[in-house]
């Protein structure tokens, strides 16, 4: 990170009323996070996340719908406790979560962990106030790739025959309509944070009222469960055994959210965000997707969401 970002993220901070009477020695330790910069900041005997926006997500993040939504969830005590954000810029201050530990790939397969994550995400989608947006996949998919075509970018080979597949899952989804409820929509493995007794779901610039297995197919792609850790996952959800139809509904959006994603990762790409290597990032997604796609019981989900039980 340039020491250009850093004074210009430390001015952010500076214009926060939180941190009124600090100066330009105000400390900012960075934190992780893809396309965003954040940092920990200690005033006054608290600890707080400031949030500075990536270049170029305003192209295609609503952060007025971010800033109410983020309120949401952080009454419905999911969300880190929400201190301030500024609509304008997306510049947001979160309590920080003491004692917690942001979660990888590799942590989130400890046991214990998928259980609390869905305990987490079934909390939010039953809190009773609903997101102020709706999480569109097949409506963002169109705005990706429309966005991907004005910047006259390359996609991976396959990609419209693999989402012409996906119309028969889209099929499936639509005949057996769930009510929509709020959603994180993007449970990254980082996006957690586990106390041990309790986990934390931070990050809410793509929340939206969804179908509920949406965020379970998701979190459990992003962290790279096995059925034992899916099984895991279900189970703590729906408090026993799931349902096959809504197991299925999981599946489903595991492939989905994979081929989401890899638009997304060309977005970046195409942005030149020097985070990662995101080429690398949406060839794996999309191949992942396939892979998904053709296995064995694949099909016998599908079957079961079209049965709708």
């Amino acid at each position: 990170m340039s020491d250009e970002h850093l004074q210009a993220d430390r001015g952010r901070a500076l214009r926060i009323p939180l941190f009124a009477g600090a100066d330009s020695s105000l400390k900012l330790d960075r934190l992780g996070g893809l396309t965003n910069r954040n940092y920990r900041i200690d005033w006054r005997g608290k600890s707080y996340v400031l949030r500075v926006p990536g270049e170029g997500t305003a192209e295609y993040i609503d952060r007025k719908s971010e800033a109410q939504n983020a309120r949401i969830a952080s009454d419905a005590a999911v969300n880190a406790p929400l201190v301030a954000f500024d609509a304008s810029d997306g510049v947001m201050v979160t309590e920080f979560i003491d004692g917690a530990l942001t979660m990888n790939g590799a942590l989130f397969k400890a046991k214990g962990r998928p259980a609390r994550a869905a305990i987490a995400l079934h909390r939010m989608h039953d809190f009773p106030e609903p997101f102020v947006s709706r999480f569109d996949l097949f409506g963002q998919m169109d705005s990706y790739l429309d966005l991907l075509r004005r910047k006259q970018a390359t996609i991976p080979d396959g990609y419209e025959a693999v989402q012409k597949e996906s119309e028969q899952i889209r099929a499936a989804l639509d005949a057996r309509l769930v009510k929509p409820v709020p959603c994180h929509c993007d449970p990254l493995a980082e996006n957690f944070l586990d106390t041990g007794d309790r986990m934390w779901v931070v990050d809410w610039e793509y929340a939206g009222n969804n179908d509920p297995m949406w965020d379970l197919g998701d979190v459990s792609v992003e962290a790279g469960f096995d059925e034992s850790q899916d099984a895991e996952m279900m189970e703590a959800y729906f408090s026993g055994r799931p349902p096959a139809d809504q197991y299925g509904r999981m599946v489903m959006y595991k492939a989905l959210c994979d081929l989401l994603w890899t638009l997304w990762g060309v977005i970046q790409h195409a942005n030149q965000n020097p985070v990662d290597d995101f080429w690398a990032y949406a060839t794996n997604r999309f191949e992942r997707c396939q892979r998904l796609m053709g296995h064995r019981d694949f099909g016998r989900h599908l079957d079961a969401v079209k049965r709708g039980r």
